[in-house]
């Protein structure tokens, strides 16, 4: 840390609490305090003897950055923990990593697929943020069997409820039923690829994310996870 100090927000980003977006709405609610004093500016220049608390844990810079793909199985929580008592993908790291991670982004609970975790804040906030447009293909499989027109909608971009929903791809999955689709998109909104089906009339029974930023499942079994080669983090931080 430099005599100028670190924005609040990033102290608790970099703590492996969450993201530095999320860690600044956590400072705006309440959540941290500062020498025992709840500060609500995220921009509060935290100093060296200044200590900062968070759910009643003292918190501490990560020196150490860590980087985990996981392949998500399904009826998993995509948090740090569940109030339901639901098994999140914390659950599945066991105790193997010492440093506080989070996950980047969110999948839905039966949603399956690739998964980044770390407790660097910056490249988790890079990656959320959609002026990066970061590439993500999905595999679907789906009710019932969509028509070339449906896909050609889709392809063509559908308005939701929430705006535009452009896509950079559509297809049936080669080899597969007409129930299989693969799509590829760069937007995050909520829930984005079930809603796009679901508003031409077709449920997802199964949704797989194949690929994410550059990263595929190649060698990487269904609940497992595994560090980023160096070559992987490099590209994540500096090409996407």
């Amino acid at each position: 840390m430099d005599n100028e100090g670190v924005r609040l927000n990033k102290f608790v980003a970099n703590a492996g609490v969450c993201s530095r977006r999320k860690a600044a709405d956590l400072v705006k609610a309440g959540k941290v305090k500062v020498n025992g004093k709840v500060v609500l500016e995220p921009y509060y220049l935290v100093q060296d003897v200044d200590e900062v608390v968070y759910n009643e844990r003292a918190l501490r810079q990560e020196t150490n950055k860590v980087y985990l793909l996981m392949n998500k199985p399904k009826n998993t929580i995509t948090s740090l923990s569940d109030e339901k008592g639901r098994k999140t993908v914390m659950d599945l790291l066991k105790n193997t990593i010492k440093e506080r991670v989070f996950p980047v982004g969110r999948l839905d609970f039966p949603t399956t697929g690739l998964l980044l975790i770390t407790n660097d804040g910056d490249l988790a906030k890079k990656l959320a943020h959609p002026s990066h447009e970061v590439k993500k293909f999905y595999e679907v499989h789906l009710d019932k069997e969509i028509t070339p027109q449906d896909l050609d909608k889709i392809r063509k971009g559908l308005t939701l409820e929430d705006g535009f929903a452009p896509v950079l791809g559509v297809d049936y999955v080669k080899g597969k039923t007409k129930k299989d689709v693969g799509i590829e998109i760069h937007i995050g909104r909520n829930r984005i690829v079930r809603r796009i089906f679901d508003h031409l009339g077709y449920t997802v029974e199964k949704l797989d994310r194949a690929y994410y930023a550059g990263l595929t499942k190649k060698d990487l079994p269904r609940g497992k996870f595994r560090h980023l080669k160096k070559q992987e983090i490099i590209m994540l931080k500096h090409f996407i």
